[in-house]
């Protein structure tokens, strides 16, 4: 008898169990295919919406300059430094010019030498002409003598031997003068190399700017080329962004944007397009656009990063919705509505596309209640679920129950 009752309570035991575990599997499944899901509410509204295309990029001088010296040479002095403003033609750079000072010295020496001989060669050629004079004065005279019959003829011929001579005296005076002309035209050119090489001791400022960086110290020998500092022009600062190649066709020069610097994201500043890349990088498929900066921040850099902002559209009044409620089903666009509590889809016609918001040309209206589930983890809504609407975005909801 004892062994019957044992028996019998192990089953209502075993048959509690599985009781238990039913009842929790049903549960289960209820909570999960037939309890009502939690969901946020957003009112549409009309507003304005601004369609823009981002990209990202860095800060960049359109007009910079390596400054450099043309010779080499020790540096003596380096008159600006690294954050100062510099202006065309402002001596930045000193080299040692004491070796310059004396060539150009020797070749004022040279040049003087050179004119003097010019001179000499002009008193020389003078003075062969007035021998000609006077060789021709002869030739002539007794050439009238001979014809009278009254001067002999080894006179007539000597005069004419007088006559050769000087005449030939005047064209080597004559070419002596050239060739001393021509020393003076070399002496010349010589003395201006000098001083160009003199005046290229002193490294100017090729335009006005910022001196962002300095390289070398004096003491320092230099070599062209190397960079003693770099100057870039304030007045054109661009961000080269790089910019999704499926973009281009809305893009266009002198479109209005936004430049947000990492440093200040709080802040945006105004910019434009002002240059469209015409390559597209072969791996990442994306393009640089040249954003001019109308504004810089009090504290910037070369090459610092910055998000633009290209503004491609706007409407003032328009649909709007957060693009985070678009959900795609089978290809289409659309959203889910609050349909008398339960989740009802709405296929949606979208416009201009912005940051956040996005334009419904069609498919929804002010004031529709547009929901999302409360928990982005647990899932999606299906078509004709029930839904229970925990809070509201933008205006106050009345607390659905299923």
């Amino acid at each position: 008898m004892a062994n019957n009752w044992a028996t019998v309570w192990r089953r209502l035991w075993r048959t509690g169990q599985l009781v238990v575990v039913l009842g929790a599997i049903a549960a289960a499944v209820y909570w999960t295919q037939f309890a009502p899901a939690r969901v946020t509410a957003h009112i549409v509204q009309r507003g304005e919406i601004v369609a823009e295309v981002m990209g990202t990029g860095t800060l960049e001088s359109h007009i910079r300059a390596t400054i450099s010296p043309k010779i080499s040479g020790l540096i003596t002095a380096v008159l600006v430094d690294q954050g100062d403003r510099a202006e065309a033609g402002q001596v930045l750079v000193r080299l040692d010019d004491s070796d310059f000072s004396r060539q150009v010295e020797v070749a004022e020496s040279t040049l003087g030498a050179a004119n003097a001989v010019v001179e000499r060669q002009k008193a020389d050629r003078a003075r062969t002409l007035a021998v000609l004079d006077q060789a021709r004065y002869d030739y002539e005279r007794v050439e009238n003598l001979v014809k009278q019959n009254t001067a002999a003829t080894t006179e007539f011929q000597e005069a004419t031997k007088a006559l050769r001579v000087a005449e030939a005296d005047v064209a080597r005076a004559d070419a002596a003068l050239v060739e001393a002309q021509k020393q003076v035209v070399a002496a010349e050119k010589t003395l201006e190399y000098q001083k160009a090489k003199l005046a290229d001791t002193v490294v100017r400022a090729p335009c006005a700017g910022l001196i962002v960086r300095r390289d070398r110290d004096p003491g320092d020998v230099i070599v062209p080329g190397s960079s003693v500092l770099l100057l870039v022009a304030t007045d054109e600062m661009w961000i080269s962004a790089w910019v999704d190649e499926t973009e281009m066709g809305r893009l266009t020069v002198g479109q209005p944007a936004r430049v947000v610097f990492r440093s200040e994201p709080q802040r945006a500043y105004a910019g434009e397009v002002a240059r469209l890349g015409r390559e597209v990088d072969r791996e990442t498929r994306e393009f640089i656009v040249d954003v001019r900066v109308r504004e810089l921040p009090p504290n910037w850099a070369v090459g610092q990063r910055a998000e633009v902002y290209i503004e491609t559209g706007r409407t003032a009044d328009a649909v709007r919705l957060p693009t985070r409620l678009i959900v795609w089903r089978d290809g289409r666009s659309g959203t889910f509505v609050d349909g008398a509590g339960r989740a009802v889809w709405r296929p949606l016609q979208l416009g201009l596309r912005g940051r956040e918001l996005l334009e419904v040309a069609a498919g929804l209206s002010a004031d529709e209640r547009v929901i999302a589930p409360s928990d982005p983890k647990a899932g999606g809504l299906e078509p004709g679920q029930r839904i229970t609407i925990e809070a509201s975005e933008g205006r106050v909801a009345t607390r659905r129950q299923p």
